[in-house]
């Protein structure tokens, strides 16, 4: 008898003295701070990578094209990722409870849901500009223009919004499975379970655009292996300057396509265990272990953090940008207008 109340005792709740109170996990000092670390390290590099991106894209004016607008969007979810949902899922993961309120949950979870969208929106966009331009090169300023790009990216977000307030403000998500939402709910937890109609076309609009780009992209880089191919089998031949500035201009957009195609890559392996495990938590009545669904949230929510990290790798001209930000060299008048491809060698 002493034993069990002891054991009753040694139980943390998130709320003391409150019915129907979530069960605490408490860790110790050492995993907590670390956890706190690696987690809190994600919205850091969320925040102020994608903050560089979108100020990099926006005030110099050399880079005012349309991909370029594309990606600053792409960058404007990922940052509002880092502002809105990673900073307090970081105290939910470590604390194992939600102290921000039944209304920021369902906000949160709103959040959460539609700048994944406008993200894979906004690559699917993207993989369609960079087919475009890789092939056909020359022709594609007047194809894919920045008044195009503005439409895909009202489009994206508009799209991506409705879809997750209609479904997860609304209650939408909960129709049909009442009683098992019930038996998961508890004060201090916050969680959203589709069933299985929305999941279903959660999926749906998941797979279609991944498997478009997926085919895109692979269409891309055979156009891409044809001209490297001609541009060797020539390389030997006198050649006009205007087939050489074509070679330049198509060496530029497979560069291009490459960097963004890796981009697409990070976001489907973050974001595809994810979805599958939500699918069949759908049709299993929610099995997954609460660690292993923590793990797999947080692949999803690095995934923000990590398109600045490759565009900082594959783009000289980014990395030019974030010194000239860094240093404060942006405050002048006329920075808007230097060059940031002046030392940038001819893409391979």
């Amino acid at each position: 008898m002493v034993n069990d109340f002891s054991q009753a005792e040694a139980v943390e709740l998130c709320y003391e003295n409150v019915n129907g109170s979530c069960v605490k996990t408490p860790y110790s000092p050492g995993p907590r701070t670390i956890l706190y670390a690696v987690l809190g390290l994600g919205a850091v590099l969320a925040v102020f990578g994608n903050l560089l991106v979108m100020i990099a894209i926006l005030h110099f004016k050399q880079l005012h094209t349309p991909t370029n607008f594309l990606i600053a969007s792409l960058a404007c979810a990922d940052f509002l990722v880092g502002v809105t949902v990673m900073p307090f899922s970081t105290v939910r993961s470590v604390e194992s409870c939600w102290y921000f309120g039944e209304s920021y949950c369902k906000f949160h979870t709103c959040f959460d849901t539609s700048f994944c969208f406008a993200s894979l929106f906004h690559l699917c966009c993207i993989s369609i500009d960079r087919y475009i331009a890789v092939t056909d090169p020359l022709t594609y300023p007047t194809k894919f223009t920045v008044s195009v790009s503005g439409i895909c990216i009202v489009l994206s977000w508009f799209f991506s919004v409705t879809y997750s307030f209609s479904i997860f403000y609304t209650g939408a998500n909960e129709e049909g499975i009442e009683e098992l939402v019930v038996a998961l709910t508890c004060v201090g937890g916050c969680q959203a379970p589709l069933n299985q109609n929305w999941v279903l076309l959660c999926f749906l609009l998941f797979f279609v655009p991944t498997v478009a780009m997926v085919f895109i992209y692979g269409k891309i880089f055979l156009v891409a292996k044809h001209q490297a191919r001609k541009i060797e089998s020539t390389a030997s031949q006198a050649q006009s300057s205007s087939e050489s500035y074509k070679e330049r201009v198509a060496k530029r957009e497979r560069k291009a396509a490459k960097t963004l195609g890796i981009a697409m890559a990070a976001f489907l392996v973050s974001w595809l265990p994810y979805i599958i495990d939500a699918v069949i938590d759908a049709y299993m009545n929610f099995i997954t272990p609460p660690y292993v669904y923590e793990i797999l949230v947080w692949c999803v929510y690095y995934n923000s953090a990590m398109n600045p990290l490759i565009y900082a790798f594959f783009y000289p001209w980014f990395r030019k940008a974030i010194k000239l930000i860094i240093s404060g060299k942006v405050l002048r008048s006329d920075s808007s207008t230097i060059n940031l491809f002046s030392e940038e060698p001819d893409p391979d």
